[in-house]
């Protein structure tokens, strides 16, 4: 890379690519990208960075040839810009490996894993190494809210990011976070998911047992240790670990315990000790016992590097979460709706019950895209119904990209629905986002809670709600 002055991006849109398009561009790198529509916030990002992209994928957009093509793991054989890569074998590279060629090297490598909670616990750890002045270099799957973006750049010895397990690109399909070579690695949970690339949960958590074989003996681990299935999972991952491995939980067995813990409108309080001693309290602005446990993963790993209770705990009284995590986008006539990111069941439990602590007076409804490549999929249909039941109503859309998967294969809102009218709890599935919104419009009252939850656009549901209820739309989430 050395003396590479033109890099092309092929699927410059996603989430992690726009902000890797960014972090090339302040190395110095001329960048340049396309994808199959690019659009806000990637849109506007680039933009404002003026790097130049095309909404549509051409073989000419390689004309005049650049140096480097980094390509997107989404980006599949036939595109028309790959064959034409492949055809006059112009270098490339997929985002890990730019990563780990480009931005690691002689960085201390903190890498967050797991099943839930990682892109939440990524941005606290750069907020906190940020507020205790360590200059963090850091990149997270979503816009971190204390920084505007989801990269930094800052010069300090530590690069922060989050250990995506899918996979790395059509050449490589083992996963992203192989490519990172963590010193602290974090592991928040672990359930089976990508139920597109992993055959079944054993398969899965061995592409753990790996990451875990990666940390030095210098290094260090830390892992959810309470006694759910996923904390066994976590403590059989880490069993020959060759560092050392710290647990955290609610229990009292792990190394980090959280002795005390209440919540209340807005704020979460909670108290700490490490390994049977007193270590801090805490005031975290967000609620919800699983962003209690993201923030104990992030105090873990931060007092290994030498931050002090002080720092940690002016940081997390000022951390301001990630966009999409229960981001409000508005209120009308005492109607309140709510957008969040939950993609799995028991990130829809956990989303809800935060939204139970958050405001509790409210009649909930659960709106639900199924979009994640797992969620589209059977293999969430029976644990899938018994946390959205959680909710006062229940509304799911229809399965993204339904076409893609046969019938075999394809989770059924029609019958999620069913399974929730039969828990007790009134359930309608309907095609799409407009019906939605029509139905919801129909039948919500003040003091109602919208909550839509898609790991996707779910074609702009909750633009077409505020519309429905009267509200003009606002130009940002309003994140608390």
């Amino acid at each position: 890379m050395t003396d590479t002055r033109h890099v092309h991006i092929i699927g410059i849109g996603g989430s992690a690519m726009s902000p890797l398009a960014g972090m090339l561009r302040e190395k110095g790198y001329r960048v340049t990208g396309s994808d199959s529509g690019v659009y806000p916030p990637a849109s506007t990002f680039l933009e404002s960075l003026g790097i130049s992209f095309f909404h549509t994928f051409d073989a000419t957009h390689l004309d005049p040839r650049p140096d480097l093509v980094v390509v997107g793991n989404i980006i599949a054989r036939g595109n028309p810009e790959l064959e034409e890569v492949l055809d006059r074998k112009i270098p490339y590279r997929s985002l890990p490996e730019m990563l780990e060629e480009e931005f690691l090297p002689g960085r201390h490598s903190i890498v967050v894993s797991g099943t839930h909670g990682k892109t939440t616990t990524t941005a606290m750890l750069a907020w906190i190494f940020h507020v205790a002045g360590k200059n963090p270099n850091f990149l997270v799957g979503g816009v971190a809210e204390n920084f505007g973006k989801s990269y930094g750049l800052e010069g300090g010895p530590e690069f922060i990011l989050e250990g995506d397990e899918y996979e790395t690109a059509f050449w490589d399909r083992g996963p992203k976070f192989f490519h990172y070579h963590p010193d602290d690695l974090i592991i928040t949970s672990l359930e089976f998911d990508h139920a597109d690339i992993y055959a079944d949960f054993e398969v899965y958590q061995l592409a753990f047992r790996r990451l875990v074989n990666l940390v030095p003996r210098s290094g260090r681990v830390v892992v959810w240790g309470d006694t759910e299935q996923s904390g066994l999972a976590l403590r059989a991952a880490t069993a020959k670990a060759f560092c050392p491995v710290e647990s955290y939980g609610f229990s009292p067995q792990n190394d980090w315990v959280v002795s005390s813990f209440a919540a209340e409108n807005e704020t979460s309080w909670f108290r700490l000790t490490y390994r049977g001693k007193m270590f801090g309290d805490f005031q975290l602005l967000a609620t919800g016992r699983h962003n209690v446990l993201n923030a104990v993963a992030a105090i873990a790993v931060a007092h290994g590097r030498g931050i002090g209770v002080n720092a940690l705990a002016e940081a997390l009284s000022t951390f301001r979460s990630v966009k999409r995590r229960m981001d409000v986008k508005g209120e009308r006539g005492g109607i309140l709706v709510v957008d969040d990111f939950a993609h799995h069941p028991t990130a829809v439990r956990a989303t809800i019950e935060a939204a139970r602590g958050r405001w509790p007076n409210r009649r909930l409804w659960a709106i639900l895209e199924p979009r994640s490549n797992s969620m589209r999929r059977k293999v969430f249909e029976e644990s899938l119904p018994k946390a959205l039941a959680l909710a006062d109503r229940v509304v799911l859309g229809g399965v993204f990209r339904a076409q893609q998967l046969g019938d075999e294969n394809r989770m059924s809102p029609q019958t999620v629905a069913q399974s929730v009218r039969e828990l007790g709890k009134e359930a309608r599935a309907f095609e799409g986002a407009e019906a939605i919104a029509e139905y919801l419009a129909s039948e919500v009252k003040a003091g109602d809670l919208l909550l839509v939850m898609s790991n996707g656009s779910f074609d702009g549901l909750c633009d077409k709600l505020m519309k429905k209820l009267g509200a003009e739309v606002p130009s940002g989430a309003i994140s608390r």
